[in-house]
Formats: C-alpha cells, sequence, structure tokens
C-alpha cells in the first residue's frame, strides 16, 4: 500500500487481521526509511505502530479525541490521518512537527512535548463532553514514563473520584528516555506478570453462577471473593483502588488481543485503564536492542547498520563538558551529587553515573521533586548539581523559587538546551528561563561564551556558596577553543571586553557571542567603532562595567538568544532608569513575543531577525541618528 495517498482512517473499518498485519510492516519500513534521513523519535514510533492503528480502527478520530502523552510517539497517527507525504519534511523549517499539532490536522485535538499532560487535558474534555451532552470517547495515551509524572497522578485522583467516562491507555514499554525508576514502575513491573486479571475475575463469576442450587445467590455476595482475588492477584491493584476499571496486561502487538480489550473498553462506564505492552524500536533491530535510550530520538543514520551520523572530530558535546568537568570535581569532593529528572543520557552523565553511582539520582520525570530533592540536599551540607533542559526546569519555577532560591540554598543548576534547539519546535526551544529566573532574589545567572569558559564557569558554580547559581549553556556542539588545563574561578557579576571601539557598545553573550563580533567586523569596513562585551553573567551584572559604558555615552545594542520581555536587554534598561541615564540610547535584538516554531536553527534565527546583519542595521542606524 502506498502509504502517501492515505486521507483519513477510515479505510482501516474493513481491513482484515493479515492486511493491518500487512500495513504494520509498511509503516514500520516507512518509517525507518525516512526517519534515517530526518532523524526523529524512531523507537517510541515504532513500538505503538499495533496499538496506533487498532485505535484507529475501533474508534472514530477526530470526533473520538486521541490525545498523545509527550507526543514524540504520533507519527504512525499522522501517517494514517493523511500526512505521510510530509514526512521528508519532519521537524525541519515549516515542514511537519515532531509533535501533535493542532493546525496540522483536526485529528490532532491536543498538543504536546512535555510529559504527563493528556490525562488532566482528557479530565477538561470529559467534562465539557458531560456539560455538551455529547457521546464521543475520550482516549488519551500515555507511557509507563510519563505515569510517574506528579501531574499525572493528580489528574488520575481526580477522574477516578468524579468516576468520569475516559479511556486510558497505558502505553507500558518499561522505558521512557532512560530506564524507568520507582515505585510505580515496580507496580507495573508486578501487573506485567500477573496476566489478565480483569478476565479472571470475570470466570470466577462465572464458575459461582454455575454452582447448582446456591451459585446465584453466591454470585450476589461474591464482591469480597472477587476482592481478594484483586489482592491476591495484583498486589494491591493500584489502578483500580484509585477508581479506574483495570484491563490487561495485553500485547500490545497482538490485534485480536487488542481489539477484544479495546471494545471492552468501550463498553465500561466510569474510567478504564487499558495496559498495554510493547515493545520499544520493534521491527529494527538497533532500536530493539538499545537498554539506555539512544534510539529515542536521534539524527540522521545509516539504515543498514544502525550507525548514527555525526561529523568527524567535532568539539566535545556542551552536555558532556559540564556532566564530565562536575565529575572530575566531584572524584575530589564528596559533598557533590548529581540529580536528573529522567534525562541521564540526554544529560550525558553516563561517566558520573559509572564512576559515582552512589552519588547520582534518577528520580524519573518529576522535575518539581528533582529541585527540591536538590535543596534539601544542600541544607545538609552537599553541593547539588541539578541538569536539567531549559524548558522542564520551566516545570520547577515554584520549587526553584520557593525551595531553593527564597532559602538561599547552596544548589547549583545547569541548564541544559539553552536557546533555540531546533527540531523539537516550541515545545522545546530553552528561551524563556532567563525571564522566569532573572527576577528571582539571591540567583546568579551565568551564560559561557566557549567550552573553555564553560569549565570555569562549572568550577566557579561549585566554588560557589553564597547560594544558588545556574549555568545556562546550549544545545549540540562547543566551537573548538583550546582548553585550559587547570580550572579557574570567574568573579561573580564581572563582564569581560573582547573588543574595544568608541562609537557603539554590543552587550551579549553565550551562542550570540560570534554574532556581535562579526558585526563589529562588518562595520569596521565602514569606519564604525564597536565595542564587544562578553555580558556572561546575566545576574548580577557588572555594574562597574555598565556605569563607565553609559557615562561614555555611546549607543548599546543588547543581543540574546531569549525573550525580550523580562530578558538579559530589559535588566539594561532598568539599569539605565535606575540610574537615570536618560540620554543614551539602548536598543534590543532577542526573540519577540512569540512562540519559536520547529526547524533548523539559522533559519529560525534569519525569520527572528535575529541575525548579524540586523545588529549591523541597528548599530548603523543608531551611530548615524545619534
Amino acid at each position: 500500500m502506498d502509504l502517501t495517498t492515505i486521507k483519513n482512517p477510515s479505510f482501516l473499518k474493513n481491513k482484515s487481521i493479515e492486511e493491518l498485519e500487512l500495513l504494520s510492516e509498511e509503516i514500520r519500513k516507512f518509517l525507518i526509511q525516512q526517519l534515517s534521513e530526518t532523524g526523529g523519535h524512531i523507537a517510541p514510533n515504532l513500538g505503538v505502530v499495533e496499538l496506533t492503528i487498532a485505535l484507529h480502527k475501533v474508534f472514530d478520530s477526530p470526533k473520538d479525541k486521541f490525545l498523545w502523552d509527550v507526543g514524540h510517539q504520533s507519527y504512525v497517527h499522522k501517517i494514517l490521518t493523511g500526512r505521510a507525504n510530509e514526512f521528508s519534511t519532519l521537524r525541519q523549517f515549516k515542514g511537519l512537527c515532531g509533535f501533535p499539532k493542532r493546525i496540522e490536522s483536526e485529528h490532532d485535538v491536543w498538543e504536546t512535548g512535555h510529559s504527563s499532560t493528556s490525562l488532566s487535558a482528557a479530565m477538561g474534555m470529559a467534562i465539557a463532553r458531560d456539560i455538551k451532552k455529547t457521546k464521543e470517547y475520550i482516549v488519551p495515551i500515555i507511557g509507563d514514563g510519563a505515569l510517574t509524572g506528579g501531574m499525572a497522578l493528580e489528574a488520575m485522583n481526580h477522574i477516578g473520584h468524579e468516576q468520569k467516562d475516559v479511556i486510558v491507555i497505558l502505553n507500558d514499554n518499561e522505558m521512557s528516555i532512560a530506564p524507568n525508576v520507582g515505585a510505580l514502575h515496580s507496580i507495573l513491573g508486578r501487573l506485567r506478570t500477573t496476566g489478565k486479571y480483569r478476565w479472571a475475575k470475570g470466570e470466577l463469576e462465572g464458575v459461582i453462577k454455575k454452582i447448582p442450587g446456591i451459585g446465584d445467590k453466591l454470585s450476589s455476595t461474591s464482591k469480597k471473593l472477587k476482592d481478594s482475588l484483586k489482592y491476591l492477584v495484583t498486589q494491591g491493584m493500584f489502578f483500580e483502588e484509585m477508581g479506574f476499571t483495570y484491563f490487561g496486561p495485553v500485547d500490545g502487538h497482538n490485534y485480536e488481543d487488542l481489539f477484544e480489550t479495546l471494545e471492552y473498553a468501550k463498553k465500561t462506564k466510569g474510567p478504564v485503564l487499558v495496559h498495554v505492552l510493547t515493545k520499544k524500536g520493534k521491527g529494527y533491530k538497533p532500536a530493539e536492542s538499545d537498554d539506555i535510550g539512544t534510539w529515542h530520538g536521534t539524527g540522521p543514520y545509516k539504515v543498514e547498520s544502525g550507525k548514527i551520523i555525526k561529523p568527524d572530530k567535532a568539539p566535545p558535546a556542551w552536555s558532556k563538558l559540564v556532566s564530565d568537568t562536575v565529575l572530575k570535581l566531584a572524584l575530589k569532593d564528596e559533598r557533590i551529587v548529581a540529580i536528573t529528572p529522567a534525562m541521564p543520557v540526554g544529560s550525558k552523565l553516563e561517566n558520573f553515573q559509572a564512576q559515582l553511582p552512589d552519588r547520582i539520582f534518577d528520580v524519573g520525570i518529576a522535575e518539581q521533586h528533582a529541585a527540591t530533592v536538590a535543596a534539601g540536599l544542600a541544607t545538609q551540607g552537599m553541593k547539588p548539581f541539578l541538569a536539567i533542559y531549559s524548558t522542564f526546569l520551566q516545570r520547577a519555577y515554584d520549587q526553584v523559587l520557593h525551595d531553593i532560591c527564597r532559602q538561599n540554598l547552596n544548589v547549583f543548576i545547569g541548564i541544559d538546551r539553552a536557546g533555540l534547539v531546533g527540531a523539537d519546535g516550541e515545545t522545546h526551544q530553552g528561551v524563556f528561563d532567563i525571564a522566569f529566573l532573572r527576577h528571582i532574589p539571591n540567583l546568579v545567572l551565568m551564560m559561557p561564551k566557549d567550552e573553555n569558559e564553560g569549565q570555569h564557569m562549572v568550577n566557579t558554580a561549585i566554588k560557589y556558596d553564597d547560594g544558588p547559581i545556574a549555568l545556562r549553556f546550549p544545545r549540540g556542539n562547543g566551537i573548538g577553543v583550546q582548553m585550559d588545563d587547570q580550572l579557574k574561578e570567574i568573579p561573580i557579576g564581572s563582564w569581560e571586553v573582547l573588543r574595544e571601539g568608541s562609537d557603539a557598545v554590543i552587550l551579549t553573550f553565550g551562542t550570540t557571542i560570534k554574532m556581535a563580533l562579526d558585526a563589529a567586523e562588518k562595520l569596521e569596513k565602514e569606519n564604525i567603532s564597536v565595542k564587544v562585551v562578553n555580558a556572561r553573567f546575566i545576574k548580577p551584572m557588572d555594574t562597574a562595567m555598565l556605569n563607565d559604558i553609559f557615562k561614555n555615552g555611546k549607543p548599546i545594542l543588547t543581543i540574546e538568544e531569549a525573550m525580550l520581555q523580562g530578558g538579559f536587554g530589559s535588566a539594561v534598561l532598568e539599569f539605565a532608569s535606575d540610574h537615570n541615564y536618560q540620554n543614551v540610547r539602548v536598543d534590543r535584538i532577542g526573540i519577540p513575543d512569540l512562540y519559536v516554531e520547529h526547524g533548523d536553527v539559522d533559519k529560525l534565527l534569519d525569520e527572528i531577525h535575529l541575525t548579524m546583519e540586523e545588529s549591523v542595521k541597528k548599530i548603523r542606524e543608531m551611530v548615524c541618528n545619534k
């Protein structure tokens, strides 16, 4: 079957199981080939082929609502809803999004990218359905990793209490981005070995009814006996105690089992949880055999060998540079402990885990918990390193503000993927952290210009004992500078002049340093002399240098790969206002008031006019019109 001819899922209704099995093979081949060229979340999607087909056959999307938690496993759904012909553009500029996107299709009813949100959204949709007295099914699909998130458990508690008709599909592949951890994961492990509890309970009732003379009477009073079976067979039956009718475990690659179970779920009143066992990466050996999460999401790769295509002799990845420097210091300082919310691979903490396994803690998809665990450690004289992506740090805002910074605790926050991240798009762009952290008292916030300064900032953060300190660093690799052998401490709040100039000043940091230097070089050819400052401490700023710059009276341009509103440029304007520098022009370049979608970072920067050319234009205008 030519998958690009699919317009909607209705064609599945009359397909036999044999035909669906052939379709499954075709979809897997298509995904393996297409993603080898574009990259993407291959293992999660290979694991849900049969499950997605079964859902679309049994239910009627878009009337029935599918909510894909996290959303990185929605590629099969996209194929079945008419988007296969767009897969060559997957995660590319102006192309197909790697997550559900409401403007792409009426079948995408909920946008995701962060985990554990689907159940709460499903509850909202169920409430709306019941108020409007419509009849659609609400079907969130959530993974075993995402189910450990606190928000998902809060939603389960509410759904179970209200007894709303919601059919939760638990896609249990025993692994999210990294191997799952925690007590709930252990509960799921026990459930996997118990067989079909719901079936056993029904069969018991049938046997009781067949007892001559007393069967009906026993059946009507057998609730205690059946509940005893529940505890015997499933060791507590966590989901039933939460108010859900539990079906499973079900083989997520067996169509007969899937159809039978989903039909039972449709006929059951109140909240239902269908526990489906799947194999992440199924159908592609490199992804199937992955036990650490490498194939959760990749760049392009060679189909035959599974070798991921990477540039030769690239500078070190930022995540690895930071984590390895922390490890280097931790080997000499027993206070240092690493914490990650389910991202040991993404944050490149494998070396730390191998060498200091008792001092690294993966808390699962629980960013709030991770932040407060770090705070608790700090109260006891430890030096916790909280490794977390910028986009996921958003989820722990209150814990950073209330638990870490308010108590002025010595927590080192490594803010990974700060700035634009590209292909993962608007849910993952790390552009908000400056705006939501800068106003918090006690916090130091910094970003290095290159990997050598980065290692020194890690050392500075570990040695800093006056409160919380955060280091922003981008996705990808460093720029290939010479690394110092000895680590240094950088004075807190100190900036450095990278280039002298007499006509204007650029204040910037991190990834936009090169942009500023290139702009200054270009303007030099026009006889415009520009001073470039590495404003490496976003908070506190170098007030002594700022006073000198403002007193000089030359126009100032701030550049940041972050939101303009509440960002670094705003801090410079606040400084000018507070110190009554009214006659100095300050212009800002950064990310405007919008969500930046997916695509190549250079193309995204060009689209929002965060470029060297725009910097030149701004400086030229300021100097000529001063």
